[in-house]
């Protein structure tokens, strides 16, 4: 996912960019509003999903960036200020902000908000420039196509999967599970963030339960390297190579005589 940090002050940028880069964002920083516009330009680069934007900037406010950003682009923003006025935070959202965070704030939840928007965003097809539309909606409003990662495919409205052309049958949680790493491939999903989008409850005597499943779709998609473990953090899917999937997963049970 890539984000785009716009923040005047240098040590701040670079305390947070660390942070999100670790859980698997590639950041880049504009210092102030005209830099940030000429950012989101369209380009050849991977379009953002987010904007984090600080209000203090040197050049111009931060309202007034917000209201020139959704002029060429419907990528989310999220405001990240110490302003924390009720009429501030109305202003903002009127203005088309899609989130108003306060600092101080904990990075957790500034995690959540980040891919909670990128979520609605994945879903209703509006990131990038003006134009929107989701590259996997046909042209006659139909079901997306699916996910496609080397042997694996998933999809996302008849919650069906396969490898390698095969079915494999899921419980509703793996599918949920799956679904939620296969859309954003090579990212970092936390433990707690899994927990709160799939099973909708706090880690809190969950993480078992989360174990468990992840060793499941391991095992019944017989590719053990597809879910990565990323210690102390999450987990992330891998892209796999295409062509055939691997034997049985180690562990896995043989058939009966």
């Amino acid at each position: 996912m890539r984000l785009l940090l716009v923040e005047d002050d240098d040590h701040v940028a670079a305390a947070l960019s660390a942070v999100l880069a670790r859980h698997g964002l590639t950041v880049v920083h504009a210092r102030s509003g005209g830099e940030a516009l000429q950012a989101l330009l369209p380009d050849d680069a991977e379009p953002f999903a987010v904007v984090l934007l600080d209000l203090g900037l040197p050049d111009q406010d931060g309202f007034e960036v917000c209201g020139r950003i959704r002029k060429v682009s419907r990528t989310p923003v999220i405001m990240v200020t110490a302003r924390s006025d009720v009429r501030s935070r109305i202003h903002g959202l009127n203005l088309g902000a899609d989130d108003y965070v306060v600092k101080p704030y904990d990075t957790g939840e500034l995690l959540a908000r980040i891919h909670a928007v990128s979520r609605r965003t994945a879903t209703t097809g509006t990131a990038g420039g003006p134009a929107g539309g989701s590259d996997r909606t046909t042209d006659d409003g139909g079901p997306r196509e699916p996910i496609r990662l080397g042997p694996l495919a998933v999809e996302l409205p008849t919650r069906q999967v396969s490898v390698d052309g095969t079915a494999v049958p899921l419980t509703r949680k793996e599918f949920d599970l799956l679904a939620l790493l296969a859309q954003r491939p090579g990212v970092v999903f936390r433990r707690e963030q899994i927990i709160s989008e799939v099973w909708r409850t706090s880690w809190e005597g969950t993480g078992r339960t989360l174990e468990v499943h992840i060793a499941s779709l391991r095992a019944k998609l017989r590719m053990p390297a597809l879910i990565e473990t990323v210690r102390g953090v999450g987990y992330r899917l891998v892209v796999p190579s295409a062509g055939p999937s691997a034997g049985p997963a180690a562990g896995a049970r043989p058939a009966a005589p």
